[in-house]
This record gives structure tokens, sequence and C-alpha cells, in this order.
């Protein structure tokens, strides 16, 4: 079995976002599903620090340090695209004007609930940034996560145990190993990578995993 690469992860999610979709990409592995975006789908990228209409990562000599994301990496902007205030790009995330948002994870349940902001310990500094707004004002949220922990841990579980950030909100989860949807019938696996299996999907989670239909 040989997981998945993260450039890999992010090609994939990337087929499954639909033209004409406006879509935000939260902090970290999720930005770079805007690398392999189709040129020829007519795809929106929002940041919750104000900008709509954002390209792929810029080339070394073409940074503008003017111009960054949400987590203050260089972006570019496609023709017709826009920056405006946070306040209005907040009230976009809220208003549900978002259809897709792709974000990381602590932790995600079988029913979809999304822990992705604190641990919970005590030296843990927490980072709410725009998840909260993205997880209850997106129509969809897509999750990007290594399945297991480094300590082998599943970051798939019958109920969260982090602090949540929103309840029943994630509908798909893209692992290095294997696709799953999540909600209120629980988790069922999508795909897999080749090696894998069921039954050893099962033992990794310690869930009880149907294949979809």
């Amino acid at each position: 079995m040989q997981p998945m690469s993260r450039t890999a992860m992010a090609a994939r999610v990337a087929q499954d976002i639909p033209e004409g979709a406006y879509v935000n990409l939260g902090i970290g592995l999720p930005t770079k599903v805007a690398d392999y975006l189709p040129q020829e789908k007519d795809i929106f990228l929002q940041s919750e620090n104000g900008l709509l209409g954002m390209g792929p990562a810029p080339a070394e000599a073409d940074i503008d340090w003017d111009l960054i994301n949400a987590g203050k990496q260089p972006v570019t902007l496609l023709s017709g695209g826009a920056y405006f205030h946070h306040g209005d790009s907040f009230a976009m995330m809220r208003g549900g004007h978002i259809d897709i948002c792709v974000l990381g994870a602590f932790q995600v349940s079988v029913t979809g609930d999304l822990a992705n902001w604190h641990t919970g310990a005590p030296d843990a500094i927490p980072a709410v940034g725009g998840a909260m707004d993205l997880a209850v004002g997106a129509k969809q949220v897509f999750v990007m996560m290594d399945l297991l922990t480094k300590a082998g841990d599943s970051k798939l579980v019958a109920q969260c145990s982090y602090p949540l950030t929103g309840i029943g909100c994630v509908s798909r989860v893209y692992s290095d190993i294997a696709i799953f949807e999540v909600g209120a019938n629980g988790a069922r696996v999508i795909e897999m990578v080749d090696g894998l299996t069921i039954e050893r999907l099962r033992e990794l989670t310690g869930l009880d995993l149907q294949l979809a239909a």
C-alpha cells in the first residue's frame, strides 16, 4: 500500500470541484488544490482576507507580497479577479455564497462533525481563523488530512474528542489512503489506494466501514 502524496491528494480534490463553483481553500494542505484546478473550468477561488478569483501560486520572479491569501502565502489574481475588505469576505462566507470549502482537520466524525481549531491540550495554540464561518456557511465542506496521526490513531472517528468547529458539516474526507463520504448515515468508503482492503481500513480506523454504492 502506497499512500498518496500531498500533490496527488490536491489533484484528486481538484477533480471533484465542478464548473462554476465558488471555493474557499483553507490554510495549509488545501491551498495546493489551486495548482491542480483545470484551466478549462471556470472555478472561482475566494480567500477570507478578501480575494476572489485567485489563481495558482506565482513563480518566484512574479511574487507580489501585497497579494497574499489568508495563510500569508503569495498568490496570483486571475483576469476579472478582485480584492476587497475582509468584512465583506466574511459576509460572503456566512451568507451561504461559498459552494465548497476545503479544510484541514484534527478529527472528523463519521457523521460529519469537524474538529480543526484546537486539540484541547493546555499548551496548544488555538487557531480559529474563518473555519467556523466556513463550516456553517459553505454549502459543502471537504476535508483533506492524513488518515492517521503520527501515533497511528485514526483521525476519522466515531465521535470527536477535540473541541468542535462545526456539527454535521463535513460531506467528504480526502485522506492519504482513502476517500470517504460522511454524514447522518455514517461513513462510507468511496475510493482506496491500491493494495488497501476494506478489512484493513476497518482495522486502521476501528470503524465498521462500508463501501459506497
